[in-house]
C-alpha cells in the first residue's frame, strides 16, 4: 500500500512537472508561392497551450546570419528561458515564431532587383499562415518582434515600415544596415552586384534604420515600444549608438541598454528574459 502511494505521488509530481513545460517544434514547414519553396520555421508553445482554449499573444523572434530557425532553440535556449519567465510571472504565456531566413538567399528583405522577396513572404504568407494555424491573437497590441544581429536589423526595418502591426520591437546587437550609401555601394560591389544608382539609393533609404527613423512620422514610431540592447564590446555598437541618438533627437521614447559583452549567444541568452518581460508589458497594456 505504501509503495503504491509513493508511486502515485511520483506520477502526480511528474504530470505536474510536464504540465509546466512548454513545447518547441523546430522543423515545421510551409509552402511559399512567393519564394517558390518549402520554408521552415520553429514554434514555441506555452505550457498551458494544449490544456486551454484561449488565444495567445505572439512574438516573432528572428535569428542572425549563419543560423536558421533552430538558432534560438539550440543556442538561445528559448524553451528553458521562456518557461522560467512564465513560471516566475515575469512573462505572460505567449507563442513564439522563429522563421528560417538562411535558406536560398540569406536575409529578411526583398533583393534589390526584386527576384527574391523574403519580406513579402514574411508578411503575406508566414504571418497569416501561423496566425491561422495557432491560436494567436492577430492584433497589433498582441504582436511583437525581436531578433539578434541580422535579425535585429529585420526587427528595426519591419517595425519601422509596419508600425501598425507591432506593439513592441526589440532589436538586439542589431545590424542597422550600411552606415552610408557609399558603404552600401561597396558591399554590392564586393558581391559582384551592379544596379542603377537610382535603384541603389532608393533601396538603401528603405533598408537603413537611420534613414527610416528620419522618414517615419513621430506618431508611428511612438506607437511601437522600443527596446534596443547592444554589448559594449560588440562590433555593431556604432550603428546601435547612432540609432539611440537619432531617436533621442526625434524624441521617440525607447529603452536603450549597453551591457558588458560582445556579439555572442552568452549575451543574447541574458537579453531574452528582459525581452520577454518587455513585450509582455505591452501585451498587458502596462
Amino acid at each position: 500500500m505504501r509503495i503504491n502511494l509513493l508511486l502515485l505521488c511520483a506520477l502526480v509530481c511528474l504530470a505536474t512537472a510536464n504540465a509546466q513545460t512548454g513545447k518547441v517544434f523546430d522543423a515545421l514547414s510551409m509552402k511559399s508561392e512567393i519564394l517558390k519553396s518549402e520554408r521552415k520555421f520553429a514554434v514555441y508553445l506555452p505550457p498551458d497551450y494544449e490544456t486551454s482554449n484561449r488565444s495567445y499573444p505572439v512574438l516573432y523572434l528572428l535569428h542572425g546570419a549563419g543560423d536558421d530557425q533552430t538558432g534560438w532553440v539550440q543556442f538561445g535556449e528559448v524553451l528553458r528561458i521562456t518557461d522560467n519567465a512564465i513560471k516566475e510571472g515575469k512573462a505572460t504565456p505567449m507563442i513564439i515564431v522563429m522563421p528560417d531566413a538562411n535558406t536560398g538567399t540569406r536575409g529578411y528583405f526583398n533583393s534589390v532587383k526584386g527576384d527574391w522577396r523574403y519580406e513579402d513572404f514574411f508578411f503575406q504568407e508566414l504571418m497569416p499562415y501561423v496566425e491561422k494555424k495557432y491560436r494567436i491573437k492577430g492584433e497589433k497590441r498582441y504582436r511583437a518582434i525581436a531578433g539578434l544581429s541580422m535579425g535585429g536589423g529585420g526587427t528595426f526595418m519591419y517595425a519601422l515600415r509596419h508600425p501598425e502591426l507591432f506593439s513592441s520591437a526589440c532589436p538586439l546587437s542589431a545590424y542597422i544596415g550600411a552606415l552610408s550609401l557609399d558603404d552600401f555601394k561597396q558591399r554590392l560591389k564586393g558581391n559582384n552586384e551592379s544596379y542603377e544608382d537610382s535603384l541603389v539609393s532608393a533601396y538603401y533609404e528603405k533598408h537603413n534604420a537611420l534613414s527610416l527613423i528620419q522618414a517615419s512620422s513621430l506618431e508611428d514610431m511612438k506607437s511601437v515600444r522600443w527596446f534596443i540592447d547592444c554589448g559594449d564590446d560588440d562590433f555593431l555598437y556604432e550603428g546601435n549608438s547612432l540609432v539611440h541618438i537619432a531617436m533621442k533627437k526625434k524624441e521617440v521614447p525607447h529603452e536603450y541598454r549597453v551591457r558588458e559583452g560582445r556579439h555572442s549567444w552568452t549575451y543574447w541568452r541574458e537579453s531574452l528574459p528582459v525581452v520577454l518581460e518587455f513585450v509582455s508589458d505591452a501585451f498587458h497594456q502596462y
